[in-house]
């Protein structure tokens, strides 16, 4: 199994070019997920146990800085490594690419929209893990329609007052810092112009804190392992100088700069995702027989696994195209919307079709597929819907491709 993905990482390596840095760093992570994370996966997910070993290895190995700056203590590395990364960690277990998704968005959004004194600030902690980062925008009430927030921060004086509830926080508890999407204006028109991320500052793993209160971690179908929490505030006070770029009113905008990030992060994870599923599907169906020959040699079997090698070989190449575009710098919500779409459909399918290949077995708790099939769907919705990357890209080509007179 590990030989087959040895030869599709060397393709994409000479596709995309990569330094030797590069290829080091995601030789370094394929090697340690399948000899750490592929012998423990399954046992952590169904105790739904947060993986603090695994964790602390990633700081080991520089990967919450892969993205900083080498300035502020990062390595420094692109969006495309990023990517490539996760592909490898979702291969081994999504969670792990989960826990590391939201501090790269808000390292990103650092990066690009923080002040000097706010990079100089958080940077260099979050490069090394010391401490790690959350992304705050759903509500109980508002999910995709990131406008009907309610959340507020009211200033006073030196000082925002914030009161509201957020659900679905990733890293909620163990985060050190959450950038929180917010409105600082409640009567601005359209509200969007209302709404500012505002970096909250918090202490890891305590369960309250000065008017944050995290409940109990929400339980899932699956996704199992890495926190997912709501966040409630009450009158909890922070800096004005931790207002994300020193300017109220461009919270929609940052976060929706930051969630083109997030949208490669979640093609990325379901490449990742379906390849495990793939190479799960192509080595049983060689190894299983019925009526006398390995089901790999029944036709039905054959047209399964060509459906499913075709589809992860186009979104593949769909999230490099997305994750090059958003790594020069140009914008690239319709691609990274495309990239989100195809990949997570694609990647539901290639584990349904996985299942149908292991028969019984893939229902089976005994076998990885069972984690895979649960944790596909929630592809489907994280970092936007299905229907709301459609609209994205429809909204985007009739720009594009505009009529003129």
């Amino acid at each position: 199994m590990a030989t087959g993905n040895d030869a599709r990482a060397r393709e994409d390596e000479g596709l995309i070019r990569l330094s030797d840095d590069q290829q080091a760093i995601i030789s370094a992570v394929r090697e340690f997920v399948e000899e750490e994370v592929f012998p423990v996966a399954e046992e952590l997910e169904h105790r739904d146990e947060y993986p603090d070993a695994i964790v602390e290895h990633l700081k080991e190995m520089g990967l919450f800085g892969l993205t900083i700056p080498e300035e502020f203590g990062g390595a420094g590395m692109d969006l495309m490594t990023y990517a490539l990364v996760v592909t490898e960690l979702s291969r081994g277990w999504m969670s792990l690419s989960g826990i590391m998704n939201t501090h790269f968005m808000a390292a990103y959004l650092l990066r690009r929209h923080g002040s000097e004194e706010q990079q100089e600030r958080f940077l260099p902690r979050m490069a090394t893990g010391e401490i790690r980062a959350a992304l705050s925008m759903s509500e109980p009430g508002a999910g995709s329609d990131v406008q009907a927030i309610t959340c507020r921060a009211d200033r006073d004086g030196d000082e925002y007052v914030v009161n509201g509830a957020k659900m679905w926080v990733t890293n909620g508890l163990r985060s050190g810092v959450v950038v929180l999407l917010c409105k600082t204006d409640v009567d601005a028109e359209p509200p969007y112009r209302g709404m500012s991320l505002l970096l909250v500052e918090k202490e890891p793993g305590a369960g309250t804190f000065q008017g944050i209160t995290i409940p109990p971690n929400i339980q899932k179908m699956g996704y199992k392992g890495v926190e997912s929490t709501e966040l409630v505030f009450e009158d909890h006070r922070v800096p004005a100088r931790n207002l994300l770029g020193g300017e109220e009113g461009k919270g929609f905008a940052q976060v929706m700069d930051g969630i083109e990030v997030g949208r490669v992060n979640v093609a990325a994870r379901a490449v990742g995702l379906a390849t495990r599923a793939f190479e799960e599907a192509i080595r049983y169906a060689q190894i299983r027989h019925t009526f006398g020959v390995p089901i790999a040699q029944h036709q039905g079997i054959q047209f399964m696994l060509a459906e499913m090698a075709t589809k992860l070989e186009a979104s593949r190449l769909m999230m490099m195209q997305a994750a090059k575009k958003k790594s020069a710098g140009a914008r690239s919500d319709l691609e990274a919307g495309m990239a989100k779409l195809f990949c997570t459909e694609a990647c539901h399918q290639i584990v349904t079709d996985a299942l149908r290949v292991h028969g019984g077995y893939g229902y089976s708790a005994e076998y990885p597929i069972e984690r895979l099939y649960r944790d596909a769907p929630f592809l489907l919705i994280g970092e936007g819907t299905s229907e709301i990357q459609r609209l994205v890209i429809a909204r985007q080509l009739l720009e594009r491709y505009k009529v003129q007179g």
